[in-house]
């Protein structure tokens, strides 16, 4: 059996699902793209294509079997993108969730369903139809749970709006011991530089005390200042709307002091090793222009 153990974003991994860019299928037509900046290459000409995106995941996967983590993957599905797990599942606590991602999508679960297989059934969950949520809007902060939501009453219109506020109640219902934190996103389908697809692209806790933060991500500034407020803003590093763009915030950790991140983010990794943490840089940026990158493309399992 898995015995799963999530309890935050940062304490030392040892068995992750990794997705997979085998197979990944031909450059989607601009109707089918999911989100504004995979449309944005999509319209240039630019969009990543599969040998690039293949030799990112695996210097990601390097580093992993450089720290002795366990690492899963989906079988692969022909011609079709699985690179993004984050977004079909999540471990709270010891519970797995399976996400109701877009009716698209769902064959992605199937490809991990061997994984899931090795879980207690008890421990596995899926949410009722009308709950909307996404792993990339789900944060672990010890005794906190952040989720992103989108609190619009066009939420329907947003294919970028994944998470509801039924998947915050729901969260609320399932963990009355934690405190939920819901936070409204900025979101657009037009302007990648002004979409916050999910919590990941625009906040996410690093190290014991500190974050990666982009202020305008955040419909509400009360949300941005809750964040402030609980980790002190000498600890939080502001990113810009180009760097938002880029994805900074959207980093992965290994350990507390560990951070796999990609090369190019030269002003964050510097402020990094700054705070003393080590990090592993990684070339990613092919796959960033799906408007996902390390963390959008991982499903912890285990953290001690």
């Amino acid at each position: 059996m898995l015995a799963l153990q999530v309890k935050n974003e940062t304490s030392r991994l040892r068995a992750v699902i990794l997705g997979s860019a085998n197979d990944n299928g031909p450059t989607p037509t601009a109707e089918e793209a999911y989100d504004p900046k995979s449309l944005e290459h999509v319209l240039a000409g630019t969009y990543p294509v599969e040998k690039d995106m293949v030799e990112e995941m695996e210097a990601f996967l390097r580093v992993f079997e450089k720290y002795d983590v366990k690492v899963y993957r989906p079988k692969t599905i022909p011609n079709y993108n699985q690179i993004f797990t984050r977004d079909i599942g999540f471990v709270i606590d010891d519970i797995f969730i399976k996400a109701n991602i877009l009716p698209d999508r769902e064959r992605e679960l199937d490809a991990i369903q061997y994984i899931i297989d090795e879980i207690d059934p008890a421990k596995v969950l899926r949410p009722p139809e009308e709950v909307h949520i996404e792993g990339g809007d789900v944060m672990l902060w010890n005794d906190h749970i952040f989720i992103g939501t989108y609190k619009g009453s066009d939420y329907s219109a947003y294919i970028t709006a994944r998470t509801n506020m039924a998947g915050v109640n729901y969260i609320k219902e399932l963990f009355p011991n934690k405190i939920v934190k819901e936070f409204d996103l900025v979101k657009s389908r037009i302007e990648a530089r002004d979409n916050a697809l999910h919590l990941d692209c625009c906040f996410q806790p690093i190290g014991e005390n500190k974050g990666i933060i982009y202020k305008s991500g955040f419909r509400e500034e009360s949300d941005y200042l809750y964040l402030v407020a609980l980790f002190g803003k000498e600890n939080l590093f502001h990113i810009t709307r180009k760097e938002m763009y880029h994805m900074n915030s959207n980093v992965f950790s290994i350990a507390p002091k560990v951070v796999v991140s990609e090369r190019k983010f030269k002003r964050l990794n510097n402020w990094l090793r700054d705070q003393g943490f080590k990090v592993e840089e990684v070339p990613y940026a092919e796959i960033a222009k799906q408007e996902g990158l390390l963390r959008c493309s991982t499903l912890p399992l285990i953290r001690d």
